[in-house]
């Protein structure tokens, strides 16, 4: 699927749920991010995933603060303007890897109802900027 396919079916919450795993979660934040500003893109991505949530049967699966997280690591690191999509995951395989929020955010914050149902800021020190 192309990126335009992708995000169009995405944003119309036709995409299938079976296989959208982290790295379709980084390509749509990716894809968003490119096209949109920032709050922009961060609701489209939370009408997106609670479209796929509501599809599997688990309306509650949506986490607000892990969804607006990884956007901004995504548009933290994207280039401005249009770039490709495989090009920017090789150039940072970082955020493909299992713990990546665990340097921002203690196990129990990220567990809590707070931060699944609201954004909520790190509360451990690499997320923050002294």
């Amino acid at each position: 699927m192309t990126d335009q396919e992708f995000i169009d079916t995405f944003t119309a919450g036709q995409l299938a749920p079976a296989g959208f795993d982290h790295r379709a979660h980084l390509r749509a934040a990716f894809l968003l991010l490119r096209d949109r500003p920032f709050l922009e893109a961060c609701v489209a991505m939370r009408d997106g995933l609670q479209a796929l949530a509501g599809k599997l049967g688990k309306p509650d699966l949506y986490h607000e603060t892990m969804t607006v997280a990884f956007m901004a690591l995504v548009a933290e690191r994207a280039p401005p303007g249009p770039d490709d999509w495989d090009a920017f995951i090789e150039a940072h395989p970082e955020l493909c890897e299992r713990g990546l929020l665990d340097s921002y955010y203690s196990t129990a914050l990220l567990a809590s109802g707070a931060a699944r149902t609201r954004f909520i800021l790190p509360d451990r020190s690499k997320g923050r900027h002294d």
